[in-house]
């Protein structure tokens, strides 16, 4: 099959041809039909988050089930299916605990040493980026990083339901539970941030304030529901948000994973106030905030995937997109097939786009 390979940091992808195994216990081959260009791949590629090396990347991805290995109980072939990287054990302290995307063993689902690798080329195994390797024509996976979805979600937009919508709208209603009535200001109108401004519509916020650097996403950031924008290349954004709120907002998201925004987040927040930082910082990165602000009950607040439970969150936020409650389709800004994996970063580096989704045999 193919895949799109990172063998090397700061190097191109590779779309080689790799052998995927029969499903074992509890794993599950699907046929992706889909996967969302999502900004975490690129923190491996870059090096500014570290893993082993050669990986498949992709991880935000829908398809349709073709084999189940044994004890699968869960899913059949032909069903259609989003993958999730929040898979959970089920067993440990915090999947007990009602928090299964904080589990702390899921190294208990992955192939051992000594058995035979999920993916390999050539005889070598290759790591499955995110535990999924979503770029991909097939996906062999546990059955706990899938959920099953009604059969007449259009599948490319289901498969920004398995990180974009899950992530940013989970940190609203999950992470942080903003209460209707709430003012919000969202940093950064990618796939992300667009889904936690959609997140704060759906949950009832009165303002909800876009922040992003191009014209042409804030313009579609009220698409999703934003009722105001601000380009912080024109202005610094904490000025701007601090005058346009008489002191500040009650909750901010930061959908872009740098420093700087994370804390302009916190520095625009009201007391009593939660920025809440979603996008993935790079390893080591430290933040810089006003200790003395917390005094005032100020908050700072990380999220993992919005705080999800995805086999009860996906398929609402399907029936939400079905009922014309969650626009996604606004969303993909184009379709490529996998070849042009390294143009769709580009793309995505440049701030061209929202989302590109990569579609495998046009069936989407």
């Amino acid at each position: 099959m193919r895949a799109a390979v990172l063998h090397e940091v700061g190097k191109p992808l590779v779309v080689e041809d790799l052998q995927v195994d029969n499903p074992g216990p509890r794993e599950v081959l699907v046929r992706t039909v889909a996967a969302g260009v999502c900004h975490s791949d690129y923190h491996y590629m870059n090096g500014s988050w570290a893993g082993g090396l050669p990986v498949a990347l992709g991880h935000e991805a829908s398809g349709i089930v073709e084999k189940v290995g044994r004890d699968v109980t869960y899913l059949a072939p032909g069903d259609h299916v989003i993958s999730c990287l929040s898979v959970f054990c089920g067993n440990c302290r915090n999947c007990l605990a009602g928090k299964p995307y904080t589990c702390d063993d899921t190294d208990s689902l992955e192939r051992q040493a000594g058995e035979q690798p999920r993916l390999s080329l050539n005889g070598r195994a290759v790591r499955q980026g995110f535990g999924l390797a979503a770029f991909a024509e097939r996906m062999l996976l546990h059955e706990n990083a899938l959920v099953k979805i009604r059969s007449d979600m259009p599948l490319d937009r289901a498969a920004l339901i398995g990180c974009a919508v899950t992530t940013g709208v989970g940190a609203v209603i999950h992470t942080s539970a903003i209460e209707p009535g709430s003012t919000v200001a969202v940093i950064g109108c990618g796939g992300v941030g667009l889904s936690a401004i959609a997140g704060a519509a759906l949950a009832g916020a009165s303002r909800i304030i876009a922040i992003d650097i191009h014209d042409h996403k804030l313009e579609l950031a009220k698409q999703f529901g934003a009722t105001e924008g601000v380009n912080a290349s024109d202005a610094d954004p904490v000025e701007v948000v601090l005058e346009m709120t008489g002191g500040g907002i009650d909750y901010s998201f930061e959908a872009l994973g740098l420093k700087k925004t994370c804390e302009q987040a916190f520095a625009m927040i009201r007391p009593s106030g939660t920025a809440c930082v979603i996008g993935m910082v790079p390893q080591g990165e430290m933040l810089e905030i006003d200790a003395a602000a917390l005094i005032d009950d100020r908050r700072l607040i990380g999220s993992d995937m919005g705080s999800n439970a995805f086999r009860i969150d996906i398929p609402n936020f399907v029936d939400f997109y079905l009922n014309g409650k969650l626009n996604l389709d606004a969303m993909i800004s184009q379709r490529v097939p996998l070849e042009r994996i390294n143009e769709a970063y580009a793309d995505m580096l440049a701030g061209n786009v929202a989302r590109t989704v990569i579609t495998f045999d046009g069936s989407a």
